[in-house]
Order: C-alpha cells, then sequence, then structure tokens
C-alpha cells in the first residue's frame, strides 16, 4: 500500500471455479473508478443546473417537508445531514448504477485516483506481523529523499506508537497523510540500527502513476500497462511510448486488462495517438444533450504501427472506448474476454457544501454506432451479480458461453462484425487461466502469508541479493527458487501455524516467488516482466505480430 491508496498486485491468481469470494470485490473496486469516465462531459463543462437553482428547487419540496417531518417527530433523534445524504443517493441510484452523490467528506478520497495526486509523505507499506514496513519509498517524495528505505518499521508517528497495537491500514493513512507543507515526525526501526532513527517529514504531493509498467517484453515488441485514465495518463504514456521508441520498439501490446476507466478526455487522447486524422473515436448523445464526436486529429505518433489491445471483464467506461475505437476502424486486434459494458456518461455538479452530484447525462457510442452499455433494468444487485454470474456461467472459459446480443450486430469498414449491447467482445477469446496456480498457491497468496514471507525473506538478505542483482533486467535473468527458499517457506508456514505446506514442485509457486522477491527489491520493473512470462493474452498477442509478420 501507498499511504493513499492500496496497490493492485494481484497477478490474476483465482480460486476453484466454483468459489470465488475476491470476484465481488474486484469488481466493486473496478466501478468505484469507472463511475468517474464522465467527471469532464466535454473539454469545457457547462452545466445545465446552477447551484443555486439546485438549492431553490429543492427547497420546500417533498422530501425537503418530508425530512422536516421526520426530524420533528420521529421517536428518535435523527441526523438530518446523513438522512439527506441517504436520500440523494437512494434517489440517484434509482435512475441507472451509475449515477451517484459523494458526500463532501469522501470526495478526497473518491477523486484521488484521477487527479493523479495525493498529499502524504511519499511510502509504500504493508502491515507485516503488526508492524508497519515500508515496502517502497516513492521516488522523489518526501520520505525517499529524507533516506527512508525499504524494509524500515515505522514504530511511531508524532511520538505515538505504531507496532504491537493492531494498526489498521485506514489508521495509517490517516496518521501519514495530511496537507502538503506540513510537518510529521515519524521514528524508524532499520536493520543493523542499534537505535531508532528519527525524521521530521515534510508531507508533499505524491503522484499516482496510471501506468503499471512498459518495458520491451521482445526485441521490437513494447508492452506497456495502464491502471486507469486519469489527469496525468497522457502525459505518462508519451513518455513511456518515447522510452520504448528509443529502445526500438516497432509493435506495441497496449493492456487495458483490469483497467475501470477515468477521464474520457484521457480516452479520447490516448485514442487519438493510435488512429490517423479525421477517424472517429466516440460520440456521445443525450436526450438533452446533443449529439458530440470526437474525431483523431494529425498528432499521433504510433498510426501505423501494428497494435494488440488486452481487455478483460474488468476493462470499462474509459477502457471500452480505446479498445471500441481501434476495434471499430480496424486499427487494432483486441485480445481477452469481454470487457465490463459501461456506456453511460456523467457529469458532474459540485454543491455549495463541497459534495457532488454524478448524473448521467448521455451514452457513449463507438465510431460504428455501437452503444456497449450492458442491460440494468433488473435493478442494482441484478447488474452487479452479471460479472460474477459470467465466472459461474462459464463465460470466462469458454467463448461458446459468451452471451452477444446477435440483434445488436455492426460492420467495421474492413467487414469484420462487432457486437452492442454489453461490452466490447475480443477479436481472439482467451479463456482465464484457472490451472495457472496451484490452489495452496492461491490460498497463500490470498491469505497474506506469500506476500508477508516474501518481504521478509527479501529483507533478511537484501544486501546480498542487491550485491549479486545490480538490476532488475539481471535479476529477471538470472535468479531462479531453490530449495533454500522453499525449505526458508515451509518454516516461516510452520512458525505461523499454518495448515498448509508447500513442496516446491507446486503449480506457479516458483513464478510468485520470484515476482514478489523482485517487487521489494525492484518494484514494477522486476513484478510484472515475471509474471507475464506465460501470460496467455501476451503470448496470443505475440503470436498475432509473428502470424501477420509470415502472411
Amino acid at each position: 500500500m501507498s499511504d493513499s491508496i492500496e496497490k493492485n498486485n494481484n497477478p490474476d491468481f483465482i480460486p476453484t471455479k466454483k468459489y470465488n469470494p475476491f470476484m465481488p470485490l474486484y469488481f466493486a473496486l473496478v466501478l468505484a473508478i469507472g463511475v468517474g469516465i464522465g467527471y469532464y462531459f466535454t473539454f469545457n463543462s457547462n452545466l445545465s443546473v446552477s447551484q443555486n437553482n439546485f438549492h431553490t428547487k429543492a427547497t420546500g419540496s417533498k422530501i425537503n417537508n418530508l425530512l422536516d417531518f421526520i426530524e420533528m417527530q420521529y421517536v428518535d433523534t435523527v441526523n438530518r445531514s446523513q438522512l439527506e445524504n441517504k436520500t440523494i443517493s437512494a434517489m440517484l441510484k434509482s435512475l441507472d448504477p451509475h449515477s451517484d452523490y459523494i458526500p463532501a467528506e469522501e470526495f478526497a478520497a473518491v477523486n484521488e485516483p484521477l487527479e493523479g495526486n495525493f498529499d502524504g509523505i511519499g511510502v509504500e507499506f504493508n502491515i507485516i506481523n503488526d508492524t508497519v514496513r515500508v515496502i517502497n519509498p516513492i521516488i522523489g517524495g518526501p520520505s525517499e529523499k529524507l533516506g527512508i528505505k525499504a524494509g524500515d518499521k515505522i514504530i511511531k508517528v508524532a511520538d505515538k506508537n505504531m507496532a504491537g497495537i493492531k494498526i489498521t491500514n485506514k489508521q495509517v493513512f490517516e496518521k501519514l497523510r495530511g496537507k502538503s507543507g506540513t510537518q510529521i515526525k515519524v521514528t524508524i526501526l532499520r536493520s543493523l540500527e542499534k537505535k531508532p532513527l528519527e525524521f521530521v517529514i515534510t508531507r508533499g504531493k505524491i503522484p499516482l502513476y496510471s501506468i503499471d509498467i512498459s518495458y520491451v517484453i521482445k526485441p521490437g515488441v513494447g508492452y506497456i500497462k495502464i491502471s486507469r485514465f486519469a489527469g496525468t495518463t497522457y502525459e505518462e504514456y508519451l513518455s513511456a511510448f518515447n522510452a520504448l521508441s528509443k529502445q526500438g520498439m516497432k509493435k506495441l501490446i497496449l493492456d487495458l486488462r483490469g483497467n475501470g476507466g477515468g477521464f474520457l478526455k484521457t480516452a479520447v487522447e490516448l485514442a487519438d495517438e493510435f488512429l490517423t486524422n479525421g477517424l472517429q473515436i466516440v460520440y456521445t448523445q443525450g436526450r438533452t444533450h446533443p449529439k458530440k464526436v470526437y474525431n483523431a486529429t494529425s498528432r499521433g505518433g504510433f498510426e501505423n504501427n501494428e497494435l494488440v489491445v488486452l481487455i478483460d471483464e474488468g476493462s470499462a467506461s474509459a477502457s471500452e472506448i480505446v479498445a471500441g475505437a481501434l476495434q471499430d476502424n480496424d486499427r487494432a486486434t483486441i485480445i481477452g474476454r469481454r470487457s465490463f459494458g459501461k456506456g453511460l456518461v456523467q457529469d458532474q455538479i459540485d454543491l455549495p457544501d463541497g459534495s457532488a452530484v454524478r448524473l448521467t447525462i448521455a451514452r457513449y457510442y463507438t465510431p460504428t454506432g455501437r452503444c456497449i452499455q450492458k442491460s440494468y433494468t433488473n435493478g442494482l444487485e441484478a447488474y452487479y451479480d452479471e460479472e460474477y454470474n459470467r465466472l459461474e456461467h462459464g463465460e470466462l472459459y469458454s467463448a461458446d458461453s459468451m452471451k452477444i446480443d446477435k440483434t445488436k450486430q455492426f460492420r467495421t469498414p474492413g467487414g469484420r462484425i462487432v457486437y452492442g449491447g454489453g461490452g466490447i467482445v475480443p477479436d481472439i477469446f482467451v479463456p482465464l487461466d484457472s490451472n495457472k496456480y496451484a490452489t495452496v498457491v492461491n490460498r497463500l497468496f490470498y491469505t497474506g502469508i506469500l506476500n508477508s514471507f516474501a518481504f521478509e525473506y527479501t529483507d533478511k538478505y537484501r544486501s546480498a541479493f542487491l550485491a549479486t542483482y545490480k538490476s532488475a533486467a539481471s535479476f529477471i535473468k538470472e535468479y531462479e527458487i531453490h530449495e533454500k527458499e522453499v525449505a526458508a517457506l515451509r518454516s516461516y508456514l510452520s512458525l505461523k501455524k499454518s495448515n498448509l505446506t508447500v513442496t516446491g514442485s507446486e503449480q506457479g509457486l516458483s513464478q510468485i516467488l520470484r515476482a514478489l522477491i523482485g517487487r521489494n527489491l525492484y518494484d514494477k520493473d522486476a513484478y510484472y516482466p515475471i509474471l507475464n512470462e506465460n501470460d496467455n493474452s501476451i503470448l496470443n498477442a505475440i503470436k498475432v505480430f509473428e502470424k501477420n509478420k509470415n502472411s
């Protein structure tokens, strides 16, 4: 975790087909990000409802009269503000799944992932054995500049104990975060240091990056994984693209799996990089909002080279705009599984008390005229359950089980048939790999034991690791898991009184241990490349490039 939000380091582990307790949480997180796509519906938003009109029209209404009556007559004391918030939220949710009310106290946290920064001391941390351990100081952040290192134990903040008190992530956030420019004293225990170290840290703006990793996956082939469409995403993409181009990239794999969306403006900017001048990217249209078309400009830097886009059931909203635009213009091969299916656009009304309303004002359509919004006529519960039902009904494992509305059929300029009414259907289907990791490996990962072991093992031998492997590239190429690591894991499981054990031959164990140890040494630069070594979607993308080369 960072001192703001949890990092998504899930390496696509899955439990058995019959039981996946993390799937609902996964999709809830996807929706939390995806709901923000219409934060800026147009590049210069013009709200049709002013704050004053909103307040005036509400005054004296049936709802306010009812709230007055409840406040005066109800048997117990009520919190009118909380009641108003619940009323507004329920009213908006009755319209569609993505219209929403954001209370003032939650506004900053909701917008944080999309704005691309937060105020804090700048560390990624985990709570291990009831102790806050620094995973990595964020490069360029206040903590890194002062010399705080990976492996440090934060034992006190502002002279108050932080260890051995059953501390929670929320409590750590509350202690470490604060307005930029404010100071906080942090006491740290460091290996080989006999006495605690004290640092007075001046909080600052800490960047939240939306590109998880970019690297040359094989000669001439670049790979960029984007986790959200935030305010800084386009600039991050250009930086990554330029770096890969200097390394000889001629073909690109754009990974949008698990990307829940973000700003429409950012999606348009990114799609523009791949489409020639004048081609349509997307258009929006609503009952009171005339059709607005977004076309590509002449600025694209990768308009003619081969391109593959990876999507899955977690790709929503802005991700679907990009994938849909590239598919409809016959510009890219889409690989993976059917995307989420969010084609509603929200605009935001900021209210005088610091709260906000996000109201659905339009639908967006891909260039062929597709609206890929899935149905929500059966209510919110059915809408959210639809993602889990894909797993239960076998869609994530078989293309034949995919629920496609064949009546909503469209044709691209190149003659490909594409479908609307429920997500982007990939050109090449890749099933969820239920055998990638053994059951015991899944359980060790999801219970957090494997992560804790990997961190403590890395920390114990950190100096030796760094002396042996001078870079992430050398670690990836040379480091292997041997009996020494497996024996240490068995001892760790015994110490933790776990009922699980390992032999070392379990499917995926060596890979995930290498990845986790690599992350603790070199962060994402080692973590993702190791996980991607046998990723079926990426392997299919490389096959597409090779097929095109030979055809």
